[in-house]
């Protein structure tokens, strides 16, 4: 997946909108104001950072090489992907997918109700 792909999914999700609080490097995705996923580079390398359950964060930091817990988030609830062969796109996806969830079930019946 692509830089410019992961961008596309990321804002295709409801009411997510970006901005660069950390800096130009660091491209921040947050629906009502909510952090669900963050990209930029690590070593020169694409790298997306998700939020994740616990029991999840540790699982796939533990399966996969290409998953560390969250780079400079808190490690039990994050977790970064240096994006590569190992990982489908439709394994991003899900996880996008389940960040993007993880997020919304927090928000209020108002803020839920126009998602």
């Amino acid at each position: 997946m692509t830089e410019r792909e992961l961008i596309d999914y990321l804002l295709a999700k409801p009411c997510s909108e970006d901005s660069y609080p950390f800096g130009p490097d660091a491209q921040v995705f947050k629906v009502f104001g909510k952090m669900f996923a963050l990209i930029g580079y690590r070593n020169e390398k694409l790298t997306i950072t998700l939020k994740a359950s616990p029991e999840n964060v540790t699982f796939l930091s533990e399966e996969f090489e290409c998953i560390e817990r969250g780079y400079h988030m808190n490690k039990k609830h994050w977790i970064t992907i240096a994006v590569n062969n190992e990982v489908s796109i439709g394994m991003l996806e899900d996880w996008i997918d389940s960040s993007y969830s993880l997020i919304t079930s927090k928000l209020t019946k108002a803020q839920k109700m126009i998602i």
